[in-house]
């Protein structure tokens, strides 16, 4: 079978919002009793973000040279996170509804913003109308089959539910997506907005939805109307079964994550509790040797067209994060971000990573964006900016192959290489300063100019070797012909 995923997604910068903590609009009304912006966010609170409020934020985005957003989900539902959807085809009034979806799709389309949608489709609420209908006229309710009951009445407020719910949670029902009422249902939520102008779906806990025929319909159902739009699915480990060219386009990378933190934060106790927290897994302390093998292996799993399209990140709603994981260390971020822009696939920030926005574990990490010029870190944000250009201008960078040039002790360096253009990345992870000579004959004839993209030194290759590379310590380099 050939593989093909959208061509778009390789050149992307994606950026992760969660709606409600973004940005507000004072031109959509808000109900009462909003927590304040500023304060811890906690499970059950709001905040009141919404998508006016991110229309009105595109510029900021736009001058950072972000591409395409994805938000956490936008539906009508109860639950700050919307992970509990009551109506799959309006967007929630808190948010600025319908109407502010239209307008925050044409305004992002207008820059050249690509928009991706969470698809919550392994379950929905206790609102959702066939649930809350099951839940009213127990075993009279015609669609007593879209879920699994156990037996009736339906007990969803009580201790101990029975019906089959998400890890339990009785404020999770699970579709029976044997239904072939349900798979229509969920197949024509994603056609919808599909034709209503969204650029993809990121498919929330798909492997929960044990059944391959369900997702290559999915595909071929979404396709038909865009061919371009991007299938990414949220599947933490290797994930072979879905990336086969006939269900998803991509899955978020969390192996990348994983080797990433390996390599660059110092895991003490904390650190390490806050990555179990979550569905890291156990992640070992990496030296160079070890992070770069680890980087090597992903890039054989999955086709190269595959390996393009996958969403590497460093955190996200599901995480700590990153910079607050590294105990906020600024050197460890900006080494994580070379790192993530450096290698293959589409790089997402998760919103405010550009300003070491900090956070622990849910709900912490879900805090109210900072917009105080005096309150950011400008620093990083111009790191992360300047990061995004050379990727943007670097073919490389983004479509090219990667060799690794040095792996040892705590430093890591590799090329990226698209016909005559190369980058050559160094990541030094240790606290003394390195030097290195790396062997480059295979990549590039002598004589060949390398410049660094923020010291503007430049190296010419003599003998084979790109000589005298110098890494501060917790620093990295990238060098371009």
């Amino acid at each position: 079978m050939t593989v093909q995923t959208p061509e778009w997604v390789q050149d992307a910068i994606f950026y992760e919002i969660f709606p409600d903590r973004f940005a507000i609009s004072a031109q959509v009304e808000k109900p009462n009793h909003l927590e304040s912006w500023d304060a811890p966010p906690t499970i059950f609170g709001f905040k009141g973000g919404d998508l006016r409020g991110v229309v009105e934020r595109l510029d900021y985005l736009s001058d950072l040279g972000i591409t395409a957003i994805y938000f956490t989900p936008i539906f009508q539902s109860t639950a700050n996170h919307r992970y509990h959807t009551h109506d799959y085809f309006h967007i929630d009034p808190i948010l600025g509804g319908d109407p502010a979806f239209k307008t925050l799709l044409d305004a992002a389309h207008a820059r050249g913003i690509r928009v991706i949608l969470d698809g919550v489709f392994n379950h929905a609420s206790r609102g959702f109308y066939q649930f809350n209908h099951t839940l009213e006229n127990g075993v009279a309710s015609p669609y007593r089959d879209w879920f699994t009951f156990h037996n009736f009445p339906v007990r969803a407020y009580e201790e101990g539910n029975n019906y089959d719910s998400w890890w339990g949670l009785s404020a999770l029902p699970k579709f029976n997506t044997r239904n072939p009422d349900v798979r229509e249902f969920l197949w024509r939520v994603a056609e919808h907005w599909i034709r209503f102008g969204i650029d993809g779906w990121r498919l929330d806990v798909p492997a929960e939805i044990d059944d391959d025929e369900f997702w290559r319909e999915f595909r071929r159902r979404v396709k038909a109307i865009n061919p371009d739009a991007y299938i990414v699915g949220e599947i933490w480990h290797r994930a072979d079964r879905w990336l086969q060219g006939d269900q998803f386009d991509a899955v978020m990378n969390y192996q990348f994550t994983r080797a990433a933190l390996g390599f660059i934060v110092e895991l003490d106790d904390r650190a390490r509790g806050l990555i179990h927290a979550h569905s890291y897994g156990d992640v070992p302390a990496m030296d160079g040797a070890a992070f770069a093998r680890a980087l090597t292996d992903q890039l054989t799993w999955y086709p190269a067209g595959i390996t393009r399209a996958q969403l590497n990140l460093l955190d996200s709603h599901d995480t700590a994060r990153f910079v607050t994981i590294a105990r906020g260390e600024i050197a460890a971020l900006k080494l994580a971000l070379l790192a993530l822009f450096a290698f293959p696939g589409a790089p997402m920030l998760y919103y405010g990573d550009e300003i070491a926005l900090e956070g622990e574990k849910d709900p912490d990490n879900r805090r109210g964006m900072i917009w105080e010029p005096g309150r950011i870190n400008r620093e990083l944000r111009a790191w992360t900016k300047q990061l995004i250009a050379a990727r943007k201008k670097s073919v490389a960078l983004r479509r090219g192959g990667m060799t690794t040039l040095y792996a040892e002790n705590h430093t890591v360096a590799f090329a990226r290489q698209h016909q005559n253009e190369i980058a050559i990345i160094a990541l030094n992870a240790s606290r003394e300063p390195v030097a290195l000579d790396l062997r480059v004959d295979a990549l590039a004839p002598n004589g060949t100019r390398l410049i660094e993209a923020w010291s503007g030194a430049t190296i010419v290759t003599q003998d084979g070797f790109a000589r005298g590379i110098q890494i501060a310590p917790r620093a990295g380099a990238l060098f371009s012909s």
